[in-house]
Parts: C-alpha cells; structure tokens; sequence
C-alpha cells in the first residue's frame, strides 16, 4: 500500500516553480522531471513528497487558508532541524527554506525522505506483528522520547528556542485562551475543566527539548524491524520545555483496547491493538528510563486531552467558517466534545 495520494484538490502547487528552485538549491538532483505526491496524514502543515529520477526529498508548507499568528512557521521549523539533526539524527536533515511566497503561494523547506514505514491507525499491508512486536514498539516510542528529552539544549544551539519559565502557566492560559476564541459549541464541562487545570498546575522539572506533537504515526520504522525508529517527523511545535508535557501530549493519542468506542473515533490509532502498552505501563517505563518524578502525572495527561480538543476546535472553527474544504473536518466538533467530557471526568477521577 502506498505511503502517498494525488495531491488533493485545492492543494497543489505550481510544480516547475519548485523544480526550478530545488535545482538551485539541491546539489544532487539529477536530470529528469519532478513528480509531486502528497502524504495524506496530518491535518495541519500540509506535507509533499516530492521525486526526480531516483533522488526523493519531502516539502512542507503552512495549511490553505487564514492560520493563528506565529502559527505553522517553516523557517522556524527548518532551523530547528538544522541544528538538533547533529545532536538528535532521528530529525530530519533540511535541504532549504524559503520565505518567497511567489512560488507557492507560501513559505516552505524541502527536506531529506527518510525511507521506512509509518504506523497510524492500523499495519500497513504485509507488516507482521504480533503481541511481543506491539510491546516492543511501544517501548520504541518511550525510550526514543526519554533520548530526545536527554539532548542538552544548549549544546545543541537550541538554548533560546523557548521560554522555560513558567511555560506549563503559559501553556494553560494559552490553550484556555486558544479554546474560548475558537469556539462554535457550548459544552457546560469546559467551565469546570479548565477552572481546575488552571488552579492545579504542577512545578515543572528541569526544562529539555521537546517535539510537542509526539506520537506514533511522526516515526519512520524499519519495516525488517518495527523497533527499529530511522526518523521522527513533524517538529513544527517543537520548543524548550516541560518533558512531561511531552509525554502527556504522546498519552492523548494514545488509545487502549479498553477505552470507550467514542474516545477510540476521536483520533484512530493502531495501539488499540493487543499487545500495546496501556497508558500506565507508557508512564512507569518513562519513569524508570528517565529517571524523573512522574508523581503529578495525572494532571499532565488531563491537560494533553484538553490540549488535543483545543488543536481539534482550531480546525473545525476553520472548517465550519469555510476556511478550508476538507470533509475530514466535519466531525472535528463530535470529536472535540467527547474529548472534554473525557478530561473532565480524569481530572475527578484520577484515572489516566
């Protein structure tokens, strides 16, 4: 099964423009005429592979349409990979940036194609698996976030990327904030919610680099070995913060067999698969690898699933004021409502 689609309708771009560029740009493009898919994943920063004879690169580009300030900024993006890929080879190496909106009609970077297989809602076709395969993937997830969170963001060059003082404060002020602005629906639990999130935030622990969208389907696998991680993707968020908050962002998108079938629809993912690591078992092994105090955990992972309803409201206000076509959007608003029942029920419950 391919990894890629035609580009979708609305979404493509101006082909020899970027050809013309990556043959100023990319020393090694041979001859031959550049072929554009897309990568259908994703519902923010819209992602291209992109072909020429046997050389593949990826390009990245902002969504269509209106996006928040400071929002989806690739040079922002490129840079970052540019100086963690020394310190962290899992992040993909860039070719260039651009902020020439002429040629797409947005900023964008190319950058390596990392070759391997990505895991979303289910095993691409002809991957085997079985329990003992689950389990060591999940402990793949956790053990190559406990390696990112030991780079030192200093030494990487990455000291000044964020604010880590008072930046799990921010963070909660900021989703309440991003929530209420975005807001198309009344749900009377977001009041309780984010009343308790706010008067529960937790000390932080030594602030390290975290990726802030962290999940399985952002790692290129080994396909002769679905431990074996050759990338991690998407570092659009990426900043110096909390680690936990990091984690607790991976636990959001992270489903049990058990769960509700609601919450299971919200954002399908393969873990429901026997064998997968549960929540708890994801926590102690970070706890154990990381060697840091998870104790105040709880409040981490009820904020991750506040936090992913926020990101979801973002894109269904989008959807609903018309600002973007995709149909995917249309049940953004079911999805964001079981999310926030879901955190408010954890944060009296103290379950994760």
């Amino acid at each position: 099964m391919s990894e890629t689609i035609k580009v979708r309708k609305g979404e493509g771009f101006d082909v020899e423009a970027v050809e013309r560029v990556l043959r100023e740009k990319v020393d090694e493009l041979p001859g031959g005429t550049l072929e554009v898919e897309q990568f259908p994943s994703g519902a923010s920063n819209l992602t291209y592979l992109l072909r020429v004879g046997d050389w593949e690169g990826v390009l990245r580009r902002p969504p269509m349409g209106p996006v928040p300030p400071k929002a989806h900024d690739m040079g922002r993006e490129s840079g970052i990979l540019s100086k963690l890929n020394a310190a962290y080879p899992l992040a993909p190496k860039p070719y260039f940036y651009t902020d020439d909106e002429g040629i797409i009609g947005a900023p964008f970077y190319v950058m390596e194609k990392r070759t391997g297989i990505v895991i979303d809602d289910s095993f691409p076709e002809g991957v085997e698996h079985d329990e003992e395969s689950c389990r060591g993937i999940s402990r793949t997830v956790v053990e190559t976030l406990v390696e990112l969170h030991a780079v030192d963001p200093w030494e990487a060059g990455l000291g000044d990327l964020g604010r880590p003082e008072g930046f799990l404060g921010r963070q909660t002020e900021g989703w309440i904030s991003r929530y209420d602005k975005a807001k198309t629906d009344e749900i009377e639990e977001v009041g309780p919610l984010t009343d308790w999130l706010a008067k529960n935030v937790p000390q932080s622990p030594d602030p390290t680099i975290i990726h802030n969208d962290y999940k399985l389907n952002n790692l290129v696998l080994a396909p002769d070995d679905l431990t074996e991680v050759r990338a991690v993707l998407d570092w659009e968020m990426a900043t110096v913060g909390d680690p936990l908050f990091d984690l607790a962002v991976s636990l959001s998108y992270w489903i049990e067999p058990d769960d509700p079938d609601d919450l299971k629809a919200v954002m399908p993912t393969v873990t429901a698969t026997p064998g997968f690591m549960t929540r708890k078992e994801i926590i102690d092994l970070y706890a154990e690898k990381s060697g840091r105090d998870l104790s105040e955990m709880h409040w981490y992972v009820v904020f991750g699933y506040f936090k992913l309803a926020g990101i979801l409201q973002q894109i269904f206000a989008r959807w609903k004021n018309g600002q973007t076509q995709d149909e995917r959007f249309a049940t953004f608003g079911d999805r964001v409502r079981t999310l926030i029942l879901h955190a408010e029920d954890l944060s009296r419950t103290g379950d994760v």
